[in-house]
């Protein structure tokens, strides 16, 4: 800086590696001498190199008589800020130094550009290799790796010339374990926090920083462990914490009335109960666990290679992979036996996704090959991340023989993956069990528990605070009757000892207080520990049911689906909003060639000659035979056979069309047991090169520079010139191909990209094809366009060295490339159009449809592109060309985000204001009187409003809807009854008409928006300042895509809608990448079958296919919850009937806590009397059947209100119980009371009303529950009269077997006529008001399952809601404005394939640079550098095939043929000097008439 002093070269040198400071205070080093005597001179400025080896001679004597190391460490620290503060040099060096920087990077770029095999794969940067300073750090190694020996002397000597004092020892044992020690003590002394320090094959190094082993533990419990730990859990919960305080009060006898067995059986049940539960999932945690851990790996010891267990694989280890075998731990490659370093990865366990991704391992370590004694000796150390759950993201360096080379994460394979397609492979091991990004990912089990335990957790502290009140009550009225009254008759009732007789009042005070606790035991059973027994047996026995369910299994992978809690079944009822994966969870992943057009004519579809209509395409339609071709698919499928016959017939546009489908891609052929099959980087271009294959267009192999095809039989050899590769802005790629004397560019992209860029003169053709991509698109298809160009030589060899000089370039290169790639890439021809269909999952679309009637809003989260994740939108018709607009947020800023937020506020706004079925359009129906009563349509047609300021005036209506009002006298306004299907507010709050009918609003559900936001944006939509925003407008839209987003991004948006929304998720997926978003919702459920079961090991609920999952909510789900409802309705009932006698019984017993009921009766009547029939309800009870409740979507709406059980509910339960606990008693205490039987005995003794209001008290409750009871099976006629006869069982066998203290009672109460009548009357006044209001209810306001059960008794089978036929295989024919394209194919396989990185052998006569054309015109390009673009990144690498199922159903419109240019097939063509294809669009197919059965417009 200005007027600072210089820097020393010392000073810079120690600038450049900061790192060396401290090195010098451990090692000696001269540089720290040098740097104290610079310190003794402040003043004099450095003199050059003379001063400097002065300065190195100095250090060496200074070092000698150094006292120790430690003090040189004290010394250091104490001049260390002095020292920092000086090192800085002045503004005129850094410019120095930052241009002689500058020229270096220019050099290496050109160094890049004229070797290209120096390029990573999937990186955009070249390999860095950085000789490191010898001798003033501890990163240096010696040179000659491969020799031990050579590395330990040539480690002693740098050691001898650092420290001379051990130069007599420099032959001793001792001095090498020294310089061992001093080693890996520096690397421990410079460890951050931040990073990760491991050396390969070197245990004492790695074990120092004690990582993880791998070693994995998902269990909670050990044998020891198991009893304490689950018991403190069990008590954390309130009701047994509650229930074992009661325990304690039992066992004091002054307060307690019943004995403490009474308690302690139920508490010690439910604990068993629960323990046994936990144990047993415990327990296959431990059996999973195990598995995994004793997997088998190949792991070098000692220079061989051993069978280890997966568990004993430590951090640094170097391990062998083989084909089709897991990965063990995440590892850093080092060799493989593919070229180039590459190997081939699978990755369904942690994404889902099957088609495989392509890593590559450093140049630098492709020589170690598969030898084990390079590979021991390889001390390679790595400096990377610390574990995270990133799996798209890593970061390191390897610093080995002085380099440092750049890690990233195509370098490294995760733990779960499966190689593919590869022999063998080695690498470190860098992260290890917990630390992997698997288990990263896996995160933390978190507690999970149902809206109804919450609310259950509040009403009992409700109940408790109730029950503290009335014991209150009840103890201050005893301590008053016993201070006016009871004080009078000690004789008979005495007081206890410890009562104070002496003082009146002091000794009533006491009693009152110990009467408080006594009534707390004796109103205990208002909440019994039953309940809680009760609920888990429910629970338990309702996930066998999800388990058993037949409907839910898959045979293809025979798999069921399993509910691995038992836990949240009854939250399955009450799911608001579903997040689901995209890939392997909506998808299989799996493309298929479904249709095309070709010069104008569209293929495809079926039509039967007879009729001219289009025949529905099934399996058991026969598909045309592909046999005669010897390379044809045996399950590829298609069924239009003309496109099969203008093939054959040498049709000119067709061969075109194939023969661009065959050689623009990078698809990689090889041949597998005599077998052609291809590696694919995207099933995309699977298969369409899959699909020219069946066609007789056979890609046959590639080299660096050219193609070979085979055309029906015959050999096509084509030059490969150039690949202009595919990237996300571009969204096309191109071949530039030659043949004998042609030249041609082929295309392939977007269709309004390939639109833009063609030449004048098609517009037919291309109205015409844009006909038929909007049918696609409407179908839900992936489309691409295909395009050619005829070029000549003098203008290509033009373009090619302009486009080599913008290679080259180092200012705006992307842009120069651009530039000069869209001028090729115009004036183009148009071929045709390919229709792909992602295949959905079976029934996925109509699974989506009933979710969404059902009031669920349903989210995809997915890491594809924006335009792939917007075409499945459309496929599974969550999104439809029906919406007013789908908004896409994908700002890159803050400000951008919140711009596009306001402007998409603003159009809702404008939306809602003509929305139909608005205010407005109810005051219009009111005051028009001349509107006609059946029916009246009213349609608002103009264009949306998209600009931001909007005029004074109000804005005209957006998009087109269709308000449709009629009068209907059975429409009413439907509230559901607390005991009926309580479907409230289905039908909506209609305005009723003068003459009384009801004026209905039938809206198309399918209008309203949809929201799509990509990965970037959604990082600023999740920011504190827009979270708001973004909710608000994410709630008003019908589906919302989140595209390019990370495994954490998923779990913060269920966590942001449990948070701000407080509603109930649902989180679905398959693989490891949403298992985060998984453990996050409410609910998880992973999808089985699929090899990735990560997401299944982490989720609550597995099931096989998506579809299925319609049936767990709308099916188990609503029933779980409806069942879980009415029981707990039930429940409080009967025990608040039970418990609340004792309150009414104290107002003539003195408040004493005496019970009304025999203490044995009270014991059993939870666990003998009333639980089997409640359990039966809670376990079979269906108000309708699973037909109808799939058929009915509007039935599961309950649930996402909670309206079936809820405070209301329960207070409208307990004041039921008390109503039916004051009739029960007061009834026959005013019969008994000073009653006399015929005998003239008397029968107004405490036992006798206790046995009668007991026994009418069990009979109540068996009418109750017959009423409550709507599905009647074996099990509830066995449990429900069964307990009734189970009580008179019970109660003579204690009194007459055992001798209870209540013997004769009931049974000399039975012989009387007064019983029968007092129990008839009795029983008709509780249920006779329940009957009545459930018939009112029927009548009045009968629920949607009330009018559903109606017409099923009557036979009448009627749907209500909107039949969806939007399965792939009934698809209907619809036409769409937006663009069908979305390509999954990403950047960089151009430049592995130009560059025979990727090839597995070269052929013998490629002597020539890479895409220079043949020997005979290699000396007409040696002018010409080789590069053809800037660096790229290269994905994923598939070899799948692809199978293809035509499954759609259209209509056609009128077309019109014409052709194309075309190379023929001897390589010849006509081609102007402007590059532009010849060709016209007069010229007729001969197999396409002017119309014929395929255009017909039907």
């Amino acid at each position: 800086m200005i007027g600072g002093r210089r820097c020393s070269e010392a000073a810079r040198r120690l600038k450049r590696r900061p790192d060396t400071l401290e090195l010098s205070v451990l090692d000696g080093q001269p540089m720290e001498t040098e740097l104290q005597l610079q310190e003794d001179n402040e003043g004099t400025p450095s003199k050059g190199a003379g001063n400097v080896n002065e300065s190195g001679l100095g250090a060496t004597e200074v070092s000698r008589s150094a006292p120790s190391k430690r003090t040189r460490w004290f010394q250091f620290a104490r001049s260390s800020k002095n020292r920092r503060k000086r090192l800085h040099c002045d503004e005129d060096e850094e410019v120095v130094q930052q241009d002689r920087r500058n020229s270096d990077l220019e050099g290496s770029r050109r160094a890049c550009l004229a070797q290209p095999e120096g390029m990573n794969i999937g990186s955009s940067t070249q390999t860095i290799a950085t000789p490191l300073m010898m001798g003033d750090s501890f990163y240096s190694l010696a040179p000659g790796g491969g020799n031990p020996s050579a590395n330990k002397s040539d480690d002693l000597e740098l050691y001898k010339q650092r420290d001379p004092s051990v130069t007599s020892e420099s032959k001793s044992a001792p001095s090498m374990r020294r310089l061992s020690q001093i080693r890996r003590r520096r690397s421990s002394y410079y460890f951050s926090e931040n990073e990760r320090r491991i050396r390969a094959n070197d245990k004492e190094f790695n074990a120092q920083f004690k990582y993880h082993n791998n070693y994995i533990k998902t269990s909670k419990y050990s044998l020891f462990t198991f009893l304490p730990f689950n018991l403190l859990e069990q008590f954390q919960r309130l009701a047994n914490f509650y229930f074992l305080c009661l325990l304690v009060l039992q066992l004091i006898p002054a307060i307690s009335s019943l004995t403490p067995v009474t308690t302690a059986i139920p508490l010690i049940g439910v604990l068993t109960l629960t323990a046994v539960k936990d144990a047993y999932d415990d327990i296959q945690r431990h059996i999973s666990d195990s598995q995994v851990n004793n997997r088998k790996s190949k792991t070098l010891r000692n220079g061989k290679l051993v069978e280890a267990k997966w568990s004993e694989v430590q951090v640094g280890d170097v391990i062998r992979l083989d084909n089709n075998q897991f990965v063990a731990a995440d590892t850093l490659l080092l060799s493989t036996s593919e070229p180039n370093g590459l190997c081939f990865i699978e990755t369904a366990e942690l994404d889902g996704e099957t088609n495989l991704k392509a890593k590559q391992c450093l140049t630098e370590t492709i020589e170690l090959g598969d030898r084990h004694d390079l590979l021991w000796n390889f001390n390679g150390e790595i400096i990377c991340e610390r574990p995270n759950n990133l799996l798209n993201k890593f970061d390191g360096t390897l610093i080995w023989r002085g380099q440092r080379f750049a890690l990233d994460n195509e370098k490294i394979l995760l733990r779960g993956c499966v190689l593919r397609n590869t022999q063998w492979c080695y690498g470190v091991v860098v992260f290890a069990g917990v630390d992997t990004k698997l288990m990263q990912n896996s995160g933390k089990t978190q507690f999970k528990s149902t809206g109804v335990d919450r609310l259950l957790n509040f009403i009992i502290i409700g109940i408790v605070l109730f029950l503290v009140s009335i014991c209150a009550l009840f103890a201050i009225g005893c301590a008053i009757w016993e201070g006016l009254i009871g004080q009078h008759f000690q004789l008979y009732l005495p007081w206890e000892h410890i009562i104070p007789k002496d003082y009146i009042p002091t000794g009533a005070t006491v009693i009152g207080l110990l009467v408080f606790f006594s009534y707390a035991i004796v109103l205990n059973t208002v909440v019994p520990i039953s309940l809680y027994v009760s609920v888990e047996v429910i629970r338990f026995v309702q996930s066998f049911l999800i388990n058993w369910d037949e409907e839910m299994y898959y045979p293809t992978t025979n798999t069921y689906a399993k509910a691995r809690t038992t836990t949240l079944n009854e939250e399955l009822g009450q799911i608001q909003y579903i997040f689901s994966d995209k890939t392997g969870t909506l998808t299989q992943n799996i493309m298929t060639f479904n249709k095309c057009s070709i010069n104008g004519r569209s293929y495809g579809d079926v039509i039967d000659l007879r009729t001219g209509e289009l025949v529905e395409i099934t399996e058991a339609l026969q598909s045309v035979d592909f046999s005669a071709n010897p390379h044809h698919e045996t399950d590829f499928r298609w069924y239009d056979r003309t496109l099969l016959d203008a093939v054959r017939s040498d049709e000119e546009h067709s061969h075109v069309f194939f023969r661009l489908l065959a050689l623009c891609h990078t698809v990689m052929a090889e041949t597998v047991d005599g077998k052609l099959e291809y590696q694919a980087q995207s099933p995309d271009e699977a298969a369409l090169v899959s699909a020219a294959r069946n066609f007789g267009f056979v890609f046959r192999t590639r080299t660096p520079n050219s193609i070979t095809i085979e055309v029906m039989g015959q050999t096509e050899e084509y030059e490969l010139l150039n690949i202009l590769d595919f990237n996300n802005v571009r969204k096309r790629m191109s071949v530039i191909l030659r043949r004998g004397d042609s030249m041609v560019l082929y295309c392939k992209g977007a269709d309004n990209v390939i639109y833009d860029r063609l030449h004048g003169g098609q517009e037919d053709l291309k109205a015409r094809t844009q006909d038929h991509l909007n049918k696609f698109a409407g179908e839900g298809l992936r489309t691409l366009a295909l395009a050619e160009r005829r070029l000549t030589e003098q203008y290509y060899n033009d373009w090619r060295s302009r486009q080599q000089e913008a290679a080259l370039s180092m200012d705006s290169r992307e842009q120069k490339l651009n530039a000069i790639y869209e001028e090729i890439e115009s004036e183009m021809q148009l071929v045709g159009v390919t229709a792909i269909e992602d295949k959905l999952q079976d029934g996925v679309p109509k699974s989506i449809a009933n979710l969404q009637n059902a009031g669920i809003k349903i989210w995809v989260l997915t890491g594809d592109k924006q335009e792939t994740a917007i075409n499945i939108g459309y496929s599974c018709q969550l999104l439809t060309d029906e919406l007013a607009d789908v908004f896409i947020v994908d700002g890159n800023s803050v400000e951008e985000v919140e711009k596009q937020l306001r402007q998409f506020k603003e159009s809702i706004k404008i939306y809602n204001r003509f929305r139909p079925g608005g205010f407005e359009a109810l005051d219009r129906l009111n005051s028009d009187s001349n509107m006609d009563p059946l029916s009246v349509t009213m349609t608002q047609t103009s264009a949306f409003m998209q600009e931001t300021n909007l005029p004074p005036t109000p804005p005209p209506p957006p998009a087109i809807s269709v308000v449709t009002f009629r009068w209907d006298e059975k429409n009413k306004d439907n509230k559901g009854g607390p005991d009926s299907a309580e479907c409230n507010d289905l039908f909506g709050d209609d305005k009723r008409s003068e003459d009384g009918g009801t004026a209905s609003i039938v809206v198309d559900e399918s209008t309203g928006f949809a929201l799509v936001v990509n990965g970037h944006s959604l990082v600023h939509c999740l920011s504190p300042e827009l979270e708001n925003k973004f909710l608000d407008i994410a709630s008003q839209c019908k589906a919302v895509i989140c595209c390019r987003v990370t495994p954490l991004q998923k779990a913060l948006v269920v966590e942001l809608i449990k948070r701000a929304k407080n509603a109930v998720t649902l989180a679905i997926g398959d693989g490891a990448n949403d298992v985060s978003m998984i453990k996050a919702a409410h609910i998880g459920v992973g999808i089985s079958g699929q090899e990735g079961l990560q997401a299944v090991l982490s989720s609550d609920y597995s099931i096989a296919q998506f579809r299925y999952l319609e049936r767990l909510l709308l099916v188990h789900g609503r029933w779980s919850y409806y069942r879980m409802c009415k029981f707990l309705r039930y429940f409080f009932y009967k025990n608040f009937a039970f418990t609340l006698c004792h309150c009414w019984y104290s107002l003539f017993c003195g408040f004493s806590a005496q019970t009304v009921f025999d203490p044995m009766f009270i014991s059993v009547y939870n666990l003998f009397y009333t639980s089997l029939p409640v359990l039966a309800l809670g376990v079979f009870e269906q108000d309708v059947s699973d037909k109808n409740s799939l058929e009915f979507p509007r039935l599961y709406t309950p649930g996402l209100k909670s309206e079936l059980f809820n405070i209301r509910e329960f207070i409208y339960s307990v004041l039921h119980g008390a109503f039916t606990s004051l009739v029960l008693f007061l009834i026959p205490y005013g019969v008994y009371k000073d009653g006399v039987s015929a005998n003239g005995f008397i029968v107004s003794d405490h036992m006798t009303l206790g046995a009668v209001v007991a026994t009418i008290l069990i009979v109540d409750n068996t009418a109750q529950i017959s009423l409550y009871t709507s599905y009647w099976t074996v099990v509830n006629h066995v449990t429900i009269w069964g307990s009734l006869v189970w009580y008179f069982v019970l109660d003579y066998f204690y009194n007459y077997v055992i001798g209870g203290p209540y013997v004769g009672s009931l049974s000399q109460a039975m012989k009387d006529l007064t019983f029968w009548v007092t129990m008839l009357i009795t029983v008709m006044a509780l249920v006779a008001p329940v009957l009545a209001y459930k018939f009112y209810l029927l009548d009045v306001h009968p629920s949607l399952s009330d009018k559903i059960r109606q017409k099923s008794l009557k036979k009448i089978h009627s749907r209500t809601s909107s039949v969806v036929r939007r399965t792939a295989s009934s698809r209907r024919g619809r036409r769409s404005v937006r663009s069908g394209y979305a390509f999954a194919h990403q950047e960089g396989f151009g430049r592995l394939i130009t560059s025979g990185k990727i090839m597995h052998k070269l052929p013998q006569d490629f002597a020539f640079p890479l895409g220079l054309g043949t020997k005979k015109t290699q000396v007409l390009h040696n002018n010409l550098n080789s590069a053809d673009g800037p660096n790229s990144k290269t994905n994923n690498v598939t070899g799948h095939h692809m199978v293809n199922n035509n499954t759609n159903m259209r209509q056609n419109q009128n077309q019109h043929h014409s052709s194309m240019a075309d190379i023929t097939a001897d390589g010849r063509g006509n081609g102007g000097d402007d590059g532009r294809g010849s060709g016209g669009s007069d010229d007729m197919s001969p197999r396409a008439p002017c119309q014929d059965l395929d255009t017909i417009n039907l």
